[in-house]
């Protein structure tokens, strides 16, 4: 069996230029992999290039939540309401292990955003679009109720609340589990690898790329009949490299997020609130953590590395001093923060928390088909959506999605109910080895069904350096199945550790390092430049 590892990267780099794809997909973020998945489980010949890591930017910089949007009903987004909710539930059903049914408290103030009588009538609405189970529906709770819940909210101008249930998610974790997928039915993906330029042919149709190995500097050449703009934030850089002509244009929003101890803000539950400028912000409890956000301005900086200003983080400050007034958190509580970019379509006199988050496609002169826009949540109809606009351009008869039923790599559950049960299991087969229950059972939550794959590469591991074993076994797994290349890969998007466990990550750094290092044998310079980007990395969540 083949592995999504750095062996079948370099593997998938040398046969390029005998390769005729039906496909080539620009951007590994959710967008771009849901696209690849569909794509390739309809039999078309797929190749996907990200210049970056899969789901280095917006994809692991969102709320982490695979939410319907319930601000959009005000907004009259109806249909997108009802697709986003709907989307959730599959979400849930084809991954359990990374999506996690969590009921968000939402408090009702004078003057707030949502009233008392409208968020009764918006929840209901809302279940009512999104089918929400009969379980899942919301309900109405009064101040005391609201309170009892949560009892550092602020008491003045409190007047009930209501409660509905969202999906917390690891967005990074999602994309790769979607990508891994992909693989497996065939596609070819390709992370470090950057667009350079279109290849056209007589009639001024694209009909290939030229690719740049960031990693090596090598340069290569791929066919193929339909190339995919799906590229987020860089959308725009893609459409100058080909005609330069877009009917629409992006305005790029920054969303940033700290985290704070959970003692700091001792949540019992997820709770979405007002802000004083009239915004709607989460405050989310994740493994000893609480995290909150997120803001909405306007960007125009670095897209590779978007940072987070002492502006955003006093915003995010005042927001939780407003809302719970009895907590004291200053500065340097903040223990890291991340800053992700929204691309969304301009919208003339909109600001960036009124601009719809839908999706819009648009095929250029060239045949370049770009999709812009959209939430995390409608990955799986987007691609669809694409995947239909491909077979029609390419002439095949379409045959039916299947990703509405497809189990993402790690979620092969009957159903999400055995989820639970699967985690004490494997735990226990974990412990064997000789790690802690508590080891093994955090080990079986995170990669779901894949943890046997895990297991069974307890003879490969490289025992003569120095790292706990729970560590060894998903860092040897991250290399070799999900195409981890770099220390940053590991620590940011494939344990998500950089911002919620910067202690672990400054203890295990080095040795993390040097055991790619000798699975990569990279150049004292090349090591160097790891050990480099990674503390750049570090600096950026946590200064």
């Amino acid at each position: 069996m083949k592995k999504f590892s750095h062996v079948e990267r370099k593997n998938i780099l040398t046969r390029l230029k005998d390769e005729q794809y039906d496909v080539i997909i620009i951007g590994g973020g959710i967008t771009g992999t849901g696209i690849a998945l569909d794509c390739t489980t309809r039999g078309l010949r797929t190749l996907l290039v990200e210049m970056q890591d899969f789901s280095a930017g917006t994809s692991s910089r969102s709320t982490k939540l695979v939410h319907g949007g319930l601000r959009y009903l005000k907004q009259f987004e109806v249909k997108m309401v009802s697709d986003v909710g709907k989307e959730r539930a599959i979400v849930y059903e084809n991954a359990p292990h990374v999506t996690h049914p969590q009921w968000m408290l939402l408090p009702i103030y004078k003057k707030g955003t949502f009233g008392r009588y409208s968020t009764s009538i918006g929840l209901k609405v809302y279940d009512y679009l999104a089918g929400v189970k009969p379980e899942e529906k919301r309900k109405m709770l009064s101040q005391k109720e609201v309170l009892r819940r949560e009892p550092l909210l602020a008491k003045k101008g409190l007047l009930g609340g209501g409660e509905y249930v969202e999906y917390q998610t690891d967005d990074a974790r999602l994309t790769i589990e979607v990508a891994k997928k992909a693989f497996e039915y065939g596609a070819d993906l390709l992370n470090y690898v950057k667009l350079d330029q279109f290849e056209y042919d007589a009639n001024g149709k694209i009909v290939g790329v030229y690719l740049l190995d960031k990693l090596t500097d090598k340069p290569y050449h791929a066919t193929g009949s339909i190339v995919v703009n799906a590229a987020g934030p860089w959308v725009e850089r893609v459409i100058d490299l080909d005609d330069k002509v877009f009917g629409k244009s992006l305005l790029l929003t920054k969303g940033v997020h700290i985290v704070l101890d959970r003692k700091q803000l001792p949540l019992h539950q997820p709770v979405y609130f007002d802000t004083p400028d009239g915004r709607m912000v989460f405050a989310i409890p994740r493994n000893g953590k609480t995290y909150v956000g997120t803001t909405d301005t306007v960007y125009e900086g670095n897209l590779e590395h978007p940072t987070t200003t002492k502006e955003d983080k006093e915003y995010l400050l005042n927001c939780i001093q407003t809302m719970f007034p009895q907590t004291a958190i200053e500065m340097e509580n903040i223990e890291s923060t991340w800053a992700g970019i929204r691309p969304l379509i301009h919208e003339e006199g909109k600001g960036p928390s009124e601009i719809s988050r839908k999706d819009e496609i648009w095929t250029s002169k060239t045949g370049l088909i770009t999709i812009a826009g959209g939430k995390l949540t409608g990955y799986r109809k987007m691609a669809e959506t694409v995947t239909d606009l491909i077979s029609a351009e390419l002439g095949k008869k379409s045959s039916q999605s299947i990703t509405k039923d497809l189990k993402l790599s790690g979620g092969d559950f009957s159903h999400p109910g055995d989820y639970p049960i699967f985690i004490g299991t494997k735990a226990r087969k974990l412990s064997m080895l000789g790690m802690s229950k508590e080891d093994g059972a955090s080990i079986a939550a995170i990669y779901g069904t894949n943890t046997d794959a895990i297991i069974d590469l307890e003879n490969e591991l490289l025992i003569e350096l120095d790292l706990p074993l729970p560590i060894k076994l998903t860092l040897h797994y991250a290399i070799q199945f999900e195409m981890a290349m770099t220390p940053v890969d590991f620590f940011a998007r494939r344990t998500g550790a950089i911002y919620f466990d910067i202690p672990w990550v400054q203890t295990w750094k080095q040795p993390v390092i040097d055991y790619m290092d000798r699975l990569f044998e990279w150049s004292p310079e090349r090591k160097e430049h790891m050990r480099e980007e990674l503390e750049l990395r570090i600096q950026e969540a946590t200064s």
